[in-house]
């Protein structure tokens, strides 16, 4: 995507966008969390769907940073996270796993609902393919080319989604993935894991690898969802 095009109503769009996914986000891992035994986020108030209730606890993450990136970049940068009970996670790892996944599962329930819209649109005429695509741009309405406010939505809670759910799925502390990774683990080297994990040298690397390494999924990620919404049409390298 070419940042220098960015408009101020597209930018809000990926703000928008970014603070509902999160929500949902951190709102299902607070959610199963109660359900397999901690009450924590629970207590927090973060069993919910308010946005609020999330950008309490990191308004850098789900407000400042996530404003200035949608508005100047093209893209939305962010973080939020959920409290739990690190006794509770070394306890019973398996659930603690659950509880990690269930974000990202959150993030690809928003991306099958965005997706299944795009693909009734396309089939029934609202929507067509447009000329060229990015992450905003996936569809164009049917006798209106250019940006439109619903199929740049629908763009962009698509590939955000997906993006977000491979990203906090990588197996890289302090991702969501180390801890879904212990869940495959017999009970003490889970546990052996997650001390590992808790050392900040280790998340701080953690992140740098992720950082690193994710811009070479964004591509075969974006181009596998382009074929799954326009299976017959084809795009070469954006």
């Amino acid at each position: 995507m070419d940042a220098g095009n960015i408009d101020i109503g597209t930018g809000l769009i990926w703000f928008v966008a970014f603070l509902f996914s999160t929500t949902v986000h951190e709102a299902m891992h607070a959610l199963v969390a109660w359900r397999l035994g901690d009450s924590t986020a629970y207590n927090g108030g973060q069993v919910s769907l308010n946005p609020a209730a999330h950008v309490q606890r990191e308004p850098i993450g789900m407000v400042v940073l996530l404003l200035l990136t949608s508005l100047t970049q093209g893209w939305a940068i962010g973080w939020a996270s959920c409290p739990y009970d690190p006794y509770w996670a070394r306890r019973y790892p398996g659930r603690a796993a659950l509880m990690a996944a269930a974000g990202s599962a959150g993030n690809l329930l928003i991306a099958l609902a965005a997706f299944g819209v795009l693909r009734i649109g396309l089939v029934a005429g609202w929507f067509v393919a447009p000329d060229s695509v990015n992450f905003d741009s996936i569809a164009e309405l049917a006798g209106h080319p250019g940006p439109a406010f619903v199929t740049t939505l629908l763009s962009v809670l698509l590939v955000m989604n997906v993006f977000l759910c491979a990203f906090n799925l990588l197996p890289l502390p302090p991702l969501d993935g180390a801890a879904v990774l212990n869940g495959f683990l017999p009970e003490r080297h889970a546990v052996k894991l997650m001390d590992l994990q808790s050392n900040a040298m280790m998340s701080m690397v953690g992140l740098v690898i992720a950082w690193r390494v994710f811009p070479f999924v964004t591509h075969p990620l974006f181009s596998a969802l382009l074929r799954l919404v326009h299976p017959l049409d084809s795009y070469g390298p954006n």
